[in-house]
């Protein structure tokens, strides 16, 4: 880990680290008993840290405790991408359950919350990175924590190869845009067909002058497809990904779970979840990660706000055999969620909302007569708040998996079982 010089001031204070924190960072006291939040540190840490408007700067470590583990990554502790690669592997279990159970105690819930299913290193298989010109050629990657400072990556130990190796190839797309484009996103995924990448700008006309250097340096890159803000330049090959039997073909920037192993967990687990159910509700379903796969047993009925995910989905449905029948609605459950009387009709209900949780649609489950519901979340906080709604509508939280795909992020996938009391 890079860690900056020791300054020479008389605000560096030795700490005890305690804890660590949601955020990763680690939590000490103050001689005035105030917390201290210490980013990359790790719990009974001795440490000399530089204190900074109720802040701590860990400066260096002077005795590690015994949770403390090496990086994996050489840019750790300068890119903000990870925040606690610096845990050994039961204390970083341990800080993932507890994210996960404390949310749950401040809404007054318990239940069994399991060790979290990990996927493994290099298997990130979609990220967004940032770009800016700088005086030679581009610099790419993320940006530092707490900075606005980027930082340039020669590697990512997160991220599948493929992507990893884009990212140092990437100078070749960028130096075809025009002089005057200073920054921009470029989200990358990776594909059964290879990368699928879309380059956002960042408030300039339509590149159409550049399409031509673009179309030449995306195949010299051997590129799948290539978008300008989500809408496609070049296709060389149709992106698409595996999702039980189907095949699905991706719609440029579309969500994936990131990790194609913590798909097959999450997918597992809601099978299990469900039971035998011969008719499920899938509802915020994007693509049909969940939809598809539970078709090969039970007729689905799915929905979700996004046109060109319905349609992919109803796409991919069609061209595969042996499916159960799949009903695929658009329809934006956050203003016009499924109402109780309608739910009535499924044994079995799924849903996966966005970060900000299923408030609405949460109101309408616990008001329904359905026997098991399957909530999954990237959000514990919000899950927790739409798993109260549950509760006190009569379910029983019977347990909780925990599945990570975010390596070294202060981010858990979570998959709550409920019951119809």
């Amino acid at each position: 880990m890079n860690t900056p010089p020791t300054p020479s001031s008389d605000d560096v204070v030795t700490l005890r680290i305690d804890a660590v924190g949601a955020q990763g960072d680690g939590v000490a006291r103050g001689a005035d008993g105030a917390a201290v939040y210490v980013p990359y540190s790790a719990p009974a840490d001795i440490a000399e840290v530089r204190l900074q408007e109720g802040r701590g700067r860990l400066m260096r470590v002077v005795k590690p405790g015994p949770d403390r583990a090496d990086p994996v990554c050489r840019h750790f502790g300068v890119c903000g991408g990870c925040a606690v690669q610096h845990l050994n592997d039961a204390a970083y279990a341990a800080w993932k359950r507890e994210m996960v159970v404390a949310a749950l105690r401040s809404r007054g819930l318990e239940a069994d919350v399991e060790a979290p299913v990990r996927s493994p290193l290099a298997s990130r298989r979609r990220a967004v990175f940032t770009a800016r010109r700088v005086k030679v050629g581009w610099r790419i990657g993320f940006k530092e924590r707490g900075s606005r400072e980027l930082a340039a990556l020669s590697e990512c130990p997160v991220m599948r190869p493929a992507i990893a190796a884009f990212l140092r190839k990437a100078p070749g797309l960028l130096s075809a845009l025009p002089a005057d484009v200073r920054a921009a996103a470029l989200h990358a995924t990776q594909t059964e067909e290879g990368l699928d990448v879309s380059l956002d700008k960042t408030g300039l006309e339509p590149l159409s002058r550049a399409a031509g250097a673009l179309i030449g340096a995306a195949q010299a890159l051997d590129l799948a497809r290539l978008s300008l803000d989500g809408d496609p330049v070049v296709a060389f090959r149709t992106p698409t990904v595996r999702m039980g039997r189907a095949r699905v073909a991706l719609p440029p920037r579309a969500f994936l779970q990131a990790t194609a192993e913590g798909e097959a967990a999450l997918v597992g687990l809601a099978r299990g979840g469900l039971g035998d159910a011969a008719r499920i509700a899938d509802l915020f379903c994007g693509l049909g990660s969940f939809a598809l796969p539970l078709a090969e047993n039970a007729s689905v009925y799915a929905a979700d706000s996004e046109r060109l995910a319905i349609d992919a989905l109803k796409a991919a449905a069609g061209a595969a055999g042996g499916l159960k029948p799949i009903t695929a609605e658009r329809r934006d459950l956050f203003r016009r969620p499924l109402e109780a009387a309608a739910l009535d009709a499924f044994g079995a209900v799924l849903f996966d909302p966005p970060r900000a949780g299923a408030a609405a649609q949460a109101e309408r489950i616990a008001a329904s007569s359905v026997r098991r519901v399957v909530a999954i979340s990237c959000n514990a906080a919000t899950f927790a708040r739409d798993a109260r709604t549950l509760v006190d509508g009569g379910y029983a939280l019977t347990r909780i998996a925990c599945v990570d795909q975010f390596l070294f992020a202060a981010h858990i996938e979570l998959v709550g079982f409920f019951e119809r009391r």
